[in-house]
């Protein structure tokens, strides 16, 4: 029996992990979306459907296609790739169904356009050829290495500033040559102690001269679109006052009205969650790819959204349904084991889901993560969802939750105190409003004795009636 669902794969639309071919006529097309899917978060593509109409298209003899398939595959592509493949049947029709994982032997590449032009990724619902640098981030990502651990050998230990570095962890540990050697700040090359890319950008006295593209600009537009600008501002030094201008610049335009016309207009901007915006800064500078040049760090702010964008797509093996339900892995680990120390980074993996409920909590929708090219995207959008009528218990549900919210959510526990009901019974409950949309919970697994519950409006609450008595 075959281990796929059709009828739920033609449910869902191409994206990072699904992709729809409609045959195989097209072999270096097939063979691009395999390399991309096993360099990227792995995938399933399924050969007998067309991709925009999702029409299946019964395979001619699938026996000999699923051979010849195979061959391709262990023919074409290199290293060695053994995707698993299926004839799946689906009423009159016979499809091939492909599920490739993501590799830990990237980059894979196509033997016959070689390394340096046959590596793909998986960039959205499209496969995109890897240029030479994120092909070498596919590699330090083999060798369970970072970017920003790297070396720099032409550099000395006097390139970072010591009293910065001392200013920042004043309140927190004695910071000299040691200290920085254990951040992995400094790091040996050949008996000396150099910078590392990370110690550069996080203490470096010139940081700019060895990554010009590490700053962030920052832009106030009026109305929906980049037509009209009314300020803006270059964040330029290390990364931990990159934060501090950039959420300067955010948190300013939440309490400056917007004069337009020399003051014939003039529009109050709406509501901004400050703590989720401030958290998303932190993530992408934190998980920006620093190798790459071009653009920096961009924060733009409309009447209706703010856009956070930063160089670099999610890490291999990384899509964004796992991002928001908790799942990390940091791009830069000396960044992140600083940002960590200084209070940037709370815990590991819940930042995400704390913008989301931050989000929710001002009665504003989840934010939108994308990756576009190679760059990542969150766009918080500024206009306020309805709020639904409730029962009487999520009525309780919702007024704990939203009174908590400067204390960090409640748990079951506290939940079920405050609602006079049983703790098995909110349980139930919650479970149903979190199934429909109304209550995110922060936590990595049901067993974390951290994790908590805050309110997610903006959905109808109807599915999560109790049921009526027959």
């Amino acid at each position: 029996m075959s281990g796929f669902n059709l009828t739920e794969l033609l449910k869902q639309e191409e994206g990072k992990t699904l992709e729809f071919k409609r045959d195989l006529s097209s072999p270096d097309k097939v063979l691009q979306a395999i390399v991309a899917f096993a360099n990227t978060s792995g995938g399933v593509l399924a050969i007998g459907i067309e991709n925009q109409t999702k029409r299946v298209r019964t395979i001619t003899n699938p026996l000999k296609e699923e051979e010849r398939l195979a061959s391709l595959v262990a023919d074409c592509i290199e290293p060695r790739l053994i995707p698993s493949i299926e004839i799946v049947a689906w009423r009159s029709a016979q499809v091939l169904v492909v599920e490739i994982h993501p590799s830990q032997n990237r980059p894979h590449y196509i033997k016959k356009l070689g390394l340096e032009k046959g590596v793909f990724v998986r960039i959205g619902s499209t496969n995109r050829k890897a240029d030479a640098l994120l092909i070498a981030d596919m590699r330090r990502f083999a060798r369970n290495e970072t970017y920003d651990e790297s070396p720099l050998p032409h550099l000395d230990s006097e390139a970072l500033d010591f009293r910065v570095a001392s200013e920042l962890f004043a309140r927190r540990k004695a910071i000299g040559t040691a200290a920085l050697e254990t951040l992995r700040a400094l790091v040996r090359h050949e008996r000396r102690l150099v910078p590392s890319v990370g110690g550069l950008l996080l203490f470096g006295k010139a940081p700019e001269r060895e990554f010009p593209d590490a700053w962030v600009q920052c832009g106030r537009f009026a109305g929906t679109d980049k037509s009209t600008i009314t300020d803006s501002m270059e964040c330029h030094g290390i990364l931990p006052r990159l934060v501090e201008s950039a959420y300067a610049f955010v948190q300013k335009h939440t309490t400056q009205p917007l004069v337009i016309g020399g003051g014939l207009k003039r529009t109050e901007p709406p509501g901004i969650p400050l703590r989720a915006v401030r958290e998303l800064l932190v993530n992408a500078i934190t998980h920006a790819d620093y190798s790459q040049q071009g653009a920096p760090t961009r924060v733009t702010l409309f009447d209706d959204r703010i856009e956070i964008e930063n160089p670099g797509v999610l890490l291999s093996g990384l899509t964004v349904d796992d991002i928001k339900q908790g799942i990390s892995k940091l791009r830069n680990r000396v960044i992140g084991r600083v940002f960590k120390e200084l209070g940037y980074i709370e815990q590991w993996g819940s930042g995400i889901q704390r913008v989301i409920a931050d989000c929710r909590q001002a009665g504003l929708p989840e934010p939108v993560f994308e990756e576009l090219a190679f760059r990542f995207r969150v766009t918080v959008s500024l206009t306020p969802v309805a709020q639904p009528a409730l029962d009487a218990v999520t009525t309780a549900i919702r007024n704990a939750l939203a009174a908590s919210d400067a204390a960090g959510g409640l748990s079951t526990q506290q939940l079920a105190g405050q609602a006079g009901i049983t703790a098995r019974a909110m349980r139930a409950r919650l479970a149903r409003l979190i199934n429909t949309g109304l209550v995110v919970v922060v936590g990595k697994n049901a067993r974390d004795p951290r994790r908590k519950y805050f309110w997610k409006s903006g959905q109808s609450p109807t599915a999560c009636q109790p049921p009526t008595p027959s």
